[in-house]
């Protein structure tokens, strides 16, 4: 299906002139930073302290003042979340060392909007899709901490939600503008009570990117309708629909990335365009002790990704999913599940300049993912609760291929994953826990569909033990926890060798390990001053590997520190910041070759005009600094690789934000 620009825009158009022009605004005690209310963010930090591992809840609020080019300003400052740009809203997104081996689309984390999945039925996304500038908050659970998202893999969960009408009354406005001809328009309103209410919102945005070959331009529409259909029951229908346009760049050799960061590879004219529309209700029952929720979800997308060939892709996805909630005294119970199922006609063909010519390939995919999770919460006291409980997943992966040849290509999985965890109050704003959990990644059709035949990749498994701290004393707030996770069959890259059973490119390792630390601290002495410190350390390496014995793995870094300090208050304000890897990341399996560190160092500042407007300014590498930023790993490297993105180049950005 093709999604039309102009449907996209008469869809917003008619939502929007619902809105009564007198509409109330409950925000008339704040700036026009604050976009929405906060009772769905401080129901999420409720939910996410009562988690015995590392979760997070990122506002709106705290990258309001950033023009939010990707995913990765968002989730700067969450511990434990590695973010990097590739180029544009192309960014590496990976927690605990999720999905090292793709440096394309996402895999080893659950993405969701509202609660569904924007990942297909085989597991394989495209985060372009999640949207930052729309949401309300974003959730992050790390790792199986994302049990309550049906969510059982390595890197976990994060779920973007959006405003609701009785929240964010009247109409919000945004512009962004900036360098490399950057503009970005946003219109928003809301309306209606706790019985009836609507919010909508549309975007627009053209960026010619701060490399050749890297044009984007993006519409986008989002949209709910919530309705109390009694003192027990309320429901509430969601609408998202993008129309996303973007050129390629490609990777560059590493002389290239450090001296050359603007060139990009016009070669097939590369681009990923992307069509999609999303539609879901959630339904909830208020039984008192009991709470019920259950929904579906319509997804139609359709891409269109010439790359060495021309990818074309049509899919659609469905799903179901239930969520029951009980408590009674110092027992609480939750148990829920999900089942999605997808369609996608694959085609690939000759890339003729990024047009079509010959057809190479065609064949239909069939993916089923679904799962059973479960969770016992005991508190035998007030200060302490004992938590137990799992995840059953089960997956089917069908590939009915017709050229170049007819060959039918079948694989199911299934695991279970149990969890255990501690959560201790020494003190109110306090909180120590540990956990000890499994988990279990299928393979997408990335991974299986690499022959004429399935490849026979196994699920990757992992234990991982966790403990750490969270809380707020005086006016320090932290967030710190340790992991070891030890894997078994991580999907990596291998030179294919039929003496040591290794039949692909990308197959199960034996056994590797990811341990690290994720922690986050902020201070805030006086009102004019906060300090925002992020350090995580990633030691992620082969344990007595066939090819790689006991190496490192390459991509992420052993240590990332993000540093900010904001000095002023709503009224005016600026915030330095600094980025600094104080050594790079090998490049490949055999660690030959390793990227420079770097330390980037960038400026925000913000000022509330009138209570109704603020505008805002953001500038990145001031020093200009070149160096990698992202790497898609190889086997082994050399001189001629073209594996490195370099990292974002100086850009000025500024805009506005108005209520009305």
């Amino acid at each position: 299906m093709k999604i039309r620009i102009p449907a996209v825009a008469a869809l917003a158009m008619a939502f929007s002139l619902v809105t009564p022009a007198h509409a109330e605004d409950t925000a008339a005690d704040s700036s026009a930073i604050i976009v929405i209310g906060q009772n769905d963010a401080r129901v999420a930090e409720q939910q996410a302290a009562e988690i015995p591992g590392g979760t997070d809840i990122v506002v709106y609020e705290d990258y309001a003042d950033r023009t939010v080019v990707s995913l990765r300003d968002a989730l700067a400052f969450s511990p434990g979340v590695y973010t990097q740009p590739r180029f544009g809203q192309e960014v590496r997104i990976s927690i605990r060392g999720s999905g090292l081996s793709r440096s394309f689309h996402m895999r080893g984390l659950t993405l969701l909007q509202d609660g569904v999945p924007i990942n297909l039925a085989d597991d394989n996304g495209d985060f372009q899709e999640l949207e930052p500038i729309f949401l309300d908050h974003l959730e992050v659970y790390r790792g199986a901490n994302a049990l309550r998202f049906g969510s059982g893999t390595l890197g976990g969960a994060v779920n973007g939600v959006t405003p609701r009408g009785d929240e964010a009354h009247g109409v919000y406005t945004r512009l962004d503008g900036g360098s490399f001809n950057f503009l970005r328009g946003l219109v928003s309103a809301g309306f209606g009570d706790d019985r009836a209410n609507a919010w909508a919102a549309i975007s627009a945005d053209r960026h010619d990117g701060d490399r050749q070959h890297a044009t984007r331009r993006s519409l986008r529409f989002n949209g709910n309708v919530g309705l109390a259909l009694s003192e027990t029951v309320s429901t509430r229908f969601y609408a998202t629909a993008s129309a996303i346009r973007q050129d390629l760049p490609g990777a560059l050799t590493l002389i290239d990335a450090l001296n050359a960061p603007q060139k990009g590879n016009f070669a097939g004219d590369q681009a990923r365009d992307i069509d999609s529309l999303r539609l879901q209700n959630r339904t909830t029952f208020d039984f008192g002790m009991l709470n019920l929720t259950v929904g579906g979800f319509y997804n139609i997308k359709q891409l269109d990704h010439p790359i060495f060939m021309v990818i074309d892709q049509k899919s659609e996805d469905r799903g179901l999913f239930a969520r029951a909630e009980w408590e009674s005294g110092i027992v609480s119970l939750t148990l829920g599940g999900e089942s999605r199922w997808g369609t996608t006609r694959a085609r690939q063909f000759v890339n003729q300049n990024g047009k079509r010519g010959a057809l190479t390939f065609r064949a239909l995919q069939r993916a089923r993912t679904s799962n059973l999770y479960g969770e016992v919460r005991l508190s035998p006291v007030e200060t302490l609760t004992l938590i137990a409980g799992g995840i059953y997943a089960n997956g089917t992966r069908q590939q009915d291929r017709e050229l170049p040849s007819i060959v039918t290509g079948r694989a199911s999985f299934d695991a279970l994953s149990p969890r255990f965890g501690v959560l201790w109050r020494p003190a109110t704003a306090v909180q120590v826990y540990a956990n000890y959990s499994r988990s279990a990644e299928f393979p997408t059709f990335v991974e299986l569909a690499q022959q004429a035949a399935f490849v026979p990749v196994r699920p990757q498994r992992a234990w991982t033990a966790e403990v750490g701290t969270r809380g707020k004393l005086g006016t320090v707030e932290w967030d710190l926890s340790a992991y070891r996770a030890d894997l078994s069959g991580e999907m990596l890259q291998y030179t294919p060798d039929a003496n040591v059973g290794i039949p692909a490119a990308t197959f199960n390792a034996g056994k590797t390990r990811h341990q690290g630390i994720e922690a986050a601290l902020s201070w805030q002495p006086v009102e004019w001053l906060r300090l925002r410190q992020l350090w995580q350390y990633s030691d992620f390496r082969f344990r007595s590997d066939v090819q790689f014995a006991n190496n490192r793995l390459p991509v992420i870094p052993r240590h990332v520190l993000r540093s900010e300090v904001r000095l002023g208050t709503d009224a005016l304000h600026i915030a330095p910041s600094l980025e600094w890897v104080p050594q790079g990341a090998f490049a490949d399996y055999r660690n030959s070759v390793r990227a420079s560190g770097y330390a980037l160092i960038g400026l925000s500042a913000g000022a509330s005009v009138s209570r109704d407007l603020d505008i805002f300014a953001d500038l990145r590498n001031i020093t200009g600094k070149k160096a990698v930023g992202d790497i898609a790993a190889v086997i082994a490297a050399s001189g001629a690789s073209a594996i490195y993105y370099p990292v974002e180049r100086r850009a000025i950005y500024a805009g506005l934000r108005a209520r009305f």
